[in-house]
């Protein structure tokens, strides 16, 4: 396989949002999958695509000698982002809503105050988009930090953008100067509202002018508040790293020791320039933050520590609390021996991954994140206030072979791990967010569908194009062989995929019957696992040896009822049969 087919199947960056994820290739294309709402996916449509499809930036009228490469990609609640090598930014999805005070808008965002419409988080003035379009501010614009009184009407320093960020209704953007930009819902002094600001609509992109003279190294942001990591000095020279936040606090978010909001960034105590703490991730929910540490140097170790604060109502924090925290507080549950790589937040749950491939998550629902119509029953249900390992169902159990990093939606979790060749994903499956091909809630990590199938077809395609000339030609309707027998195929998966997604439902159901939660990867028999054989004598006994008192208690409840129930339907059955054998011999009797 050549160099060109690798990194076209390597995945080198993902980003979820409320309800769909985009992953960024090592060839610079972009795929997304999940809920297609809003246009949030970029294919033309508002359909759900429960697999991965590539994102066609064609539509600006490029050739193919011209095709963007793509180098970063971000998620909103429901619009996104992708940045070119050239850095130019594209942006798709929801761009307009109305805002009615106290309407609950979805579980990803509680949307408050003003009748009007908002929208801006595209960088243009106007509706949805379904496809991809250029956000033209940035075109032929200087930096800030490049404009003073006296150099604005001179040469200006050409701005290129290299890196994107999203979250909730808000768009950011860091430049190659350091400079951080803002548009969609940005902050705005109010005199009359309680916190002191509200959200105001900008489809213009705009600068942060409190950081001007330092560079912003990395930005994370929630439903409203932002945390930035900014150099100390003009320059960034390693660990010289100082934590901002502003925004909307009234769930201590913001990490500055109480619940008063901030129009203008300020420091985060714990992380300012004394600290012996260097901050090298960041991430927010949407009213949590969590950030990740490692000693300054000189330090004998590179181990790490994950700080939390915030809302804290499902243990979203990890902090065996459903507390609110207003300062930044490590999160005592994990290893102290280990180096996370990777954090990220989704709306009630938080999830790290570390170097050695061991994965972690807390908050709603034993980390899944899910929402109240996705639970489970069970001695296994309810909200994990404290760390709970994730395993792997592969070879390296319980470990994930060469972890990239992790991304967490509103109630879905996407890993992308053996050096970016593999994705995993669990949680809230609706809407195909998980892209395994089906709706189905997971509990436990599961493969996305990766590569997709059609670029394996495509490169298929392009290896034996030249050894069977008719394979390639095209019909009266200038459809291909090939492109019919992959419609076909594809046809064939989803039906494939559709009776597979109702067995998984029906072996649940009977499982949860049993066993008093659903099914899962994990129960399936060792023998059958490996051999395709099932002895199912041989292996009720190796369960029942294995299991402990309370599933033994469980298991005999459920034995009870079953029993039950067939001997009142034996009984119920046996006096019909006696009544309709009266009545036929007193109807057939001697008159």
């Amino acid at each position: 396989m050549d160099d060109s087919v690798n990194l076209s199947r390597k995945v080198v960056a993902v980003a979820a949002g409320e309800a769909h994820t985009l992953a960024l290739t090592g060839d610079g294309s972009v795929y997304s999958w999940g809920r297609g709402m809003f246009g949030r996916l970029g294919t033309g449509s508002e359909a759900d695509e429960p697999i991965p499809v590539r994102v066609n930036f064609d539509c600006a009228g490029r050739s193919t000698e011209e095709r963007l490469r793509f180098v970063g990609v971000a998620a909103g609640a429901y619009h996104s982002l992708a940045l070119a090598d050239d850095g130019s930014i594209w942006c798709w999805g929801y761009n307009i809503c109305i805002l009615c005070t106290g309407v609950f808008i979805s579980w990803a965002h509680f949307l408050y105050i003003l009748d009007y419409y908002v929208d801006g988080q595209l960088g243009v003035e106007g509706d949805n988009a379904t496809v991809p379009h250029l956000l033209q501010h940035f075109i032929e614009l200087a930096s800030p930090d490049s404009l003073t009184n006296e150099s604005e009407t001179k040469s200006k320093v050409p701005l290129k953008v290299c890196s994107v960020k999203a979250g909730g209704m808000m768009s950011l953007a860091i430049d190659n100067l350091g400079a951080l930009w803002m548009w969609g819902n940005c902050l705005q002094q109010s005199s009359s509202n309680e916190d002191g600001f509200f959200l105001v609509s900008s489809f213009i992109p705009t600068p942060v002018w409190d950081f001007h003279g330092h560079t912003v190294i990395k930005v994370a942001c929630g439903n409203e508040h932002v945390v930035a990591l900014v150099s100390s000095g003009e320059t960034y020279k390693g660990e010289d790293i100082v934590c901002y936040s502003w925004g909307n606090n009234n769930h201590g978010q913001l990490g500055l020791g109480d619940k008063e909001s901030r129009l203008q960034p300020e420091i985060i105590k714990t992380f300012n320039e004394d600290s012996p703490w260097a901050v090298y991730e960041v991430a927010c929910g949407a009213f949590h933050t969590a950030l990740l540490t490692h000693k300054k140097k000189p330090s004998d170790t590179l181990e790490s520590l994950c700080w939390t604060f915030g809302i804290g109502d499902n243990g979203q924090l990890g902090h065996e609390t459903t507390q609110c925290e207003l300062f930044p507080k490590p999160v005592k549950g994990l290893p102290q021996n280990v180096y996370l790589i990777s954090v990220d937040c989704g709306l009630f749950h938080t999830s790290v991954v570390s170097s050695a491939g061991d994965v972690w998550s807390w908050g709603m629902e034993r980390g899944l994140g899910l929402c109240p119509d996705a639970t489970f029953s069970g001695i296994d249900r309810g909200d994990a206030l404290s760390p709970l390992l994730i395993s792997c169902n592969g070879p390296h159990r319980p470990k994930f072979q060469d972890p990239v990093q992790v991304a967490c939606g509103a109630a879905h979790t996407v890993l992308v791990a053996h050096d970016g060749y593999k994705l995993w994903s669990w949680g809230r499956g609706k809407s195909g967010v998980l892209g395994n091909g089906n709706t189905a809630h997971c509990f436990t990590p599961t493969m996305v569908l990766w590569p997709p199938l059609m670029e394996d077809s495509k490169q298929e395609e392009s290896k034996t194009s030249g050894e069977e000339g008719n394979v390639g030609a095209k019909d009266s309707e200038g459809v291909t062989e090939t492109e019919r027998r992959l419609s076909l195929a594809m046809d064939e998966m989803k039906l494939l995929q559709s009776k597979l997604s109702a067995m998984e439902r029906y072996a649940s159901i009977l499982h949860g019957s049993i066993f008093g939660k659903p099914f899962e990867e994990d129960d399936i028999p060792a023998s059958l696992q490996n051999f395709g054989t099932f002895d199912i004598a041989k292996e009720w006994e190796n369960m029942l040896e294995a299991a402990d008192r309370a599933k033994l208690i469980r298991l005999e409840m459920s034995y009870r009822n079953m029993l039950a129930g067939v001997k009142d339907k034996l009984m119920k059955r046996r006096i019909q049969e006696i009544v309709e054998e009266c009545l036929h011999s007193s109807s057939t009797g001697p008159k």
